[in-house]
């Protein structure tokens, strides 16, 4: 099952050059719409890879429209808080925002707003809408509508590249309506191979990799990260800790650094998109030790661990490359990296590229 990864060959400073050289001097061309573009937690330490030509190169290439009410405005705040760190290098792309979002239950007030942006304002080739509290209380019909809306503006002004999202955490966990309607407009971006900014997996992991399924978007984790960890400051961050602003901000560049097609080094970007089922452990429930099997149509490196409901990382059972076919894997409590694990419900994760699946297993004893 096992093969060593080699890694990505970083794009040479040359390669680089002539490619940023090609944006500059030639007629903007968004990222190919079959490639899937996912800008989630684990896109953020590849920021530091992004070349000072590639911010050029954005705010050279990108007319942005932006709607969003107070949630979406963290994203725009960690844009300004790197700003702040070096207003030459990351100084802010050319955005244009109005105080609208995307609203409640199958709205389309925001649908009309775009048509009317874009037929006003020509030059604009690359939009975004942020969800308020309009995900958590939304139907599957009502995300349908979402989703539907945005692939016909997509068909409608095939100049313009569209940026999908997600809702905020609302500390339902992974039992609560957000958490489903989530995980729709994830699994529709991943089908039909569109660009989603992840705006609640951001706000679900911390730097280690600790899982919060159960916060808010306040980020108490934020919180308790930047007690023992310098962490940027800024004045406000609406609903949020400035961190979670932050990091919200690093994805946006890493993201669009895709759009534009410059890739930054060591990042996984043009392979195909992984496939895979985690199936449910057996037994379980399960004493002392249960098995956990995965089916891998395609194949991907990731990351197969155990948690705890408060999010935290309790057994690591594989992180390297996961090969087509079928692998089997056991928990046994007793021999774990991590905490000691007593009787409980645990979260089994497995995250291959941009996709995640999780189950539930029980421990008694």
């Amino acid at each position: 099952m096992m093969h060593e990864h080699k890694g990505i060959i970083p794009v040479g400073l040359l390669a680089l050059s002539l490619l940023v050289l090609g944006l500059l001097t030639a007629p903007f061309s968004a990222a190919p719409a079959s490639a899937e573009i996912l800008a989630d937690h684990t896109v953020i330490p590849a920021f530091d890879n992004l070349a000072p030509a590639t911010f050029d190169a954005i705010r050279d290439s990108f007319r942005i429209f932006y709607g969003h009410t107070s949630h979406g405005s963290q994203i725009v705040t960690g844009i300004g808080m790197l700003a702040n760190e070096d207003g030459t290098l990351y100084a802010s792309p050319n955005i244009s925002e109005i105080s609208s979002d995307l609203g409640h239950v199958g709205s389309l007030v925001w649908e009309g707003q775009t048509r009317d942006w874009l037929a006003s304002h020509p030059e604009t080739n690359l939009v975004m809408w942020s969800w308020c509290g309009g995900c958590s209380d939304n139907t599957e019909e009502g995300i349908n509508i979402y989703l539907d809306a945005m692939n016909q503006l997509e068909s409608d002004f095939p100049a313009v590249t569209f940026i999908y999202m997600t809702g905020h955490l609302d500390g339902t966990g992974v039992d609560g309506n957000l958490y489903r309607s989530n995980n729709q407009i994830r699994d529709y971006c991943a089908a039909h191979d569109k660009i989603l900014f992840d705006f609640a997996d951001i706000e679900s992991w911390d730097p280690d990799g600790n899982y919060y399924p159960d916060e808010t978007d306040a980020c108490g984790w934020c919180s308790q990260w930047c007690a023992v960890e310098t962490c940027p400051t800024c004045g406000s961050c609406a609903h949020s800790h400035c961190f979670n602003c932050y990091r919200k901000g690093k994805a946006f560049w890493w993201m669009m650094a895709q759009v534009a097609g410059l890739q930054p080094s060591g990042v996984v970007g043009d392979l195909p998109r992984p496939a895979f089922t985690l199936n449910q452990n057996h037994p379980n429930p399960f004493n002392p030790r249960t098995e956990i099997t995965v089916d891998v149509q395609r194949a991907g490196y990731g990351t197969l661990a155990v948690y705890d409901l408060a999010g935290k990382r309790v057994d690591t059972l594989f992180e390297g490359y996961f090969a087509a076919g079928t692998g089997s894997y056991v928990w046994d409590p007793a021999r774990a990296s991590g905490p000691k694990a007593g009787s409980g419900v645990y979260l089994c994760r497995l995250q291959i590229g941009a996709q995640v699946q999780e189950i539930k297993m029980v421990m008694l004893k």
